[in-house]
Order: C-alpha cells, then sequence, then structure tokens
C-alpha cells in the first residue's frame, strides 16, 4: 500500500491460524444469521471473525461497547487488559459493568458479562497495566489490537508496540461531547506518533473526571472502533487508515480528515530508532496515578485539627481557586509548577488538591521527580472535601 492519503479500496483481512477457517455449528449459523445474509460477510467472514483473535486494552466507556458487540459478533478470541476496579462514577458510560460489580476488577466483571452474551466467545482476562515492559508481551499472539486506553502515556506505548509487531490498532478517544476514531499502524498508514509527536503539556488536557463526559459518546466512539475491526477482520468496505473520523454529538456532526505518516517518525519512520522511542515526559501513565501517596479527607482534617506542620497546595487553576478553596490553601497551578518548586521546603509534608485528584497525583510525581519525598495528594479533590471533611466538626 502507498503512504497516507491514498484510498484504501478494501481491508487487509487479520491473520487466521494456519489451516482451514474454522467451521460454524448450527447454533452458530443461527446465532450469526443477519450476517451470514450480508454478502459483503457471508459465511467466510463470519468464519474469519471467528477465528480472529483481538486484545482489547481498556474495559472503560471505550473498552465497553467495543467488547460487547464484538462478543455479539462471534469474536473467536478477546483478550483484555485493564488494571481497575468498578467504580459508581463508571456506570454513567461504562455498559459493561453494572452496580453488583462495584469494587470488582472490570476485566472480571468483563468476563461474566460477555460469558452470559456469547459463551462461544474465549474471553482472555488480564488485570494489568499496559506499560513499556509489558506491551508487547500482552498484545503477542493477538491479530490486532482495540486502543481503549484513557492517558497520553498508553497510547504510545501501546502504538509503539503496534508499529513494531506489525499490528493494526484501531483508536478511539473522547473529550466532552466529541471523539474520533481512526487506524493507526496498518500498512501504509500513519501511527499515534505521526498525529501527536508530542503530547500537550501536562495539565492542559483535563481529564473526563474533571470536566465530564456525555455518557453516549464513548458508546458512540467504542462503536466505530467495533465497526472498524469488523470490517478489518471479513475485508468489508473501506477502513479507517489514513484518515481521522471526528465527531460532535452536540451537532450532531461527522467529517473526516485526512492524516499522514511521519517519514521521519521515530517509531514507524525512516527516522525509526533500533529501540522503542520513549515516552515523552509529559505524559503521566495510569500506574503513576494510582500509587502516588494520599491523605483522605479525614486524615487532612485530623492533621489540620493537630496543628500539623505542612504546606496545603492548590493545583487547579486560578479562575478554579477564584471559585472556592480550602482554607489555609495556597495557589500553585499544575500547568506552572516545575517554576514554583523553589517555593517547595523538602522539610515540610506537601499536600496537593484539585478537583478530584487526577492533577494533584500528577503533581505528586512531579515534586518526586524534583527531590521531594515527603509530598501526599488529597484523596477525591476538593469535591470530596466538600462532601466529607467539611461538613464533620
Amino acid at each position: 500500500m502507498a503512504g497516507a492519503g491514498r484510498r484504501y479500496d478494501r481491508c487487509m483481512a487479520a491473520p487466521t491460524p494456519p489451516g482451514p477457517l474454522p467451521p460454524l455449528t448450527p447454533e452458530e449459523e443461527l446465532r450469526y444469521g443477519r450476517h451470514l445474509d450480508l454478502p459483503e460477510v457471508g459465511p467466510v467472514g463470519q468464519r474469519r471473525i471467528k477465528a480472529a483473535r483481538v486484545l482489547l486494552v481498556g474495559a472503560g466507556g471505550l473498552g465497553s461497547p467495543v467488547a460487547l458487540y464484538l462478543a455479539a459478533a462471534g469474536v473467536g478470541q478477546l483478550g483484555i487488559v485493564d488494571p481497575d476496579k468498578v467504580e459508581r462514577s463508571n456506570l454513567q458510560r461504562q455498559v459493561l459493568h453494572g452496580t453488583r460489580d462495584l469494587e470488582r476488577p472490570k476485566v472480571d466483571s468483563a468476563l461474566d458479562r460477555l460469558r452470559d452474551l456469547n459463551p462461544g466467545v474465549e474471553v482472555l482476562p488480564r488485570r494489568a497495566f499496559l506499560a513499556a515492559d509489558n506491551a508487547a508481551a500482552l498484545i503477542e499472539g493477538y491479530d490486532l489490537v482495540v486502543d481503549g486506553a484513557d492517558n497520553f502515556a498508553t497510547r504510545y506505548v501501546l502504538s509503539d508496540a503496534c508499529v513494531r509487531a506489525g499490528k493494526p490498532c484501531f483508536h478511539g478517544s473522547v473529550f466532552r461531547f466529541e471523539g474520533q476514531v481512526t487506524v493507526l499502524c496498518a500498512p501504509g498508514g500513519p501511527c499515534y506518533r505521526c498525529l501527536y509527536p508530542e503530547p500537550p503539556p501536562a495539565g492542559a488536557v483535563p481529564s473526563c473526571a474533571e470536566v465530564g463526559v456525555l455518557g453516549v459518546v464513548p458508546g458512540l466512539v467504542g462503536l466505530l472502533q467495533a465497526s472498524e475491526v469488523l470490517k478489518w477482520i471479513t475485508g468489508a468496505g473501506t477502513p479507517l487508515v489514513g484518515r481521522l473520523l471526528l465527531l460532535d454529538a452536540l451537532g450532531p456532526t461527522f467529517r473526516t480528515v485526512n492524516i499522514h505518516r511521519d517519514p521521519d517518525c521515530p517509531a514507524c519512520g525512516r527516522g525509526r530508532l533500533s529501540s522503542p522511542p520513549p515516552v515523552p515526559a509529559a505524559c503521566t501513565p495510569a500506574s503513576a496515578v494510582a500509587f502516588v501517596p494520599t491523605l483522605s479527607p479525614a486524615e487532612l482534617r485530623d492533621r489540620r485539627s493537630r496543628g500539623d506542620d505542612m504546606d496545603l497546595v492548590d493545583v487547579r487553576e486560578p479562575d478554579e481557586w477564584a471559585q472556592g478553596r480550602i482554607e489555609g490553601a495556597r495557589l500553585s497551578p499544575l500547568s506552572s509548577l516545575s517554576e514554583a518548586l523553589p517555593s517547595f521546603d523538602p522539610a515540610r509534608d506537601v499536600v496537593l488538591y484539585c478537583r478530584t485528584g487526577v492533577r494533584s497525583a500528577q503533581a505528586v510525581r512531579l515534586l518526586q521527580a524534583a527531590g521531594l519525598t515527603r509530598v501526599f495528594s488529597l484523596a477525591g479533590g476538593i469535591k470530596r472535601w466538600e462532601a466529607e471533611a467539611a461538613t464533620v466538626p
């Protein structure tokens, strides 16, 4: 295939195991009858779906519709990688999980739901963070990969691993009412680093936990990702290689823009490095956010009532600070925290907070990298503080 910008008239079907395609049982012919009626799919296409091995990275807002529809379609093997547990705030959009699954690992909840949906699909759960040191091993044995990640670090690492393994990566992302979908790392097409050579500065793009997301938007994006996967496997239609689909649910509007492979890309171009490129420093992987030292609102309240010496720092932006703050705090936005490092005393405890705890976790890592060890993130941020500690005498 030629470089980006060319129209891809047919999918390159996912590789299948050696030997003939698996036959369909009578029960499967009944279950997948509507697929068999489609000339673009038919019995051969359905057998390709049955033979396909798909890895899904992330069982959250994007991963939920992807997992449900790929399982319903009869994908033979569906691996799911996710490190998290189900939280109540997930249920507004992560429809793979239910109220009874609260505090369960998402991969366990997904396994139960998908087994019930289609017992003929082999679901392989793996509770783990996908990182540079395990990405190659996690994607090994799969034909293609679906990117349902929620952070820049995982997207870079996953794209790099797919380039080196020669596997297409079906990318999706969301922000508030908007989403985007494309197929990366395909022959002749761009990788994630071609689109985004450098991530935005830390704190410049707030997470869904901070700015919100309309629950159906991850559903729309995940459905499009699943559709692209099935097109690729069966050879139907034109895949989103070299094109980025942008959607705005408020319109609603859907449009595509051409995207190009960077010939000097360090991951996939002629400037390709002999070892995987480093993850850009501005990225904060999910694992880093998950294991920062934290204080609960009750613990912070107790320390304050004892008169413990501490530096309480609000890492939100000035407009957020103006709307309300924790008494006794000072403002030092995450976006300019590196310039404020001299204001921190390494001999004092530093407690950082933001709206929900995401940016303060990033700030903890930044201060730790600068050599400070007595730093903590306020769990749940000012939102949880206002709900709990501020109402307790």
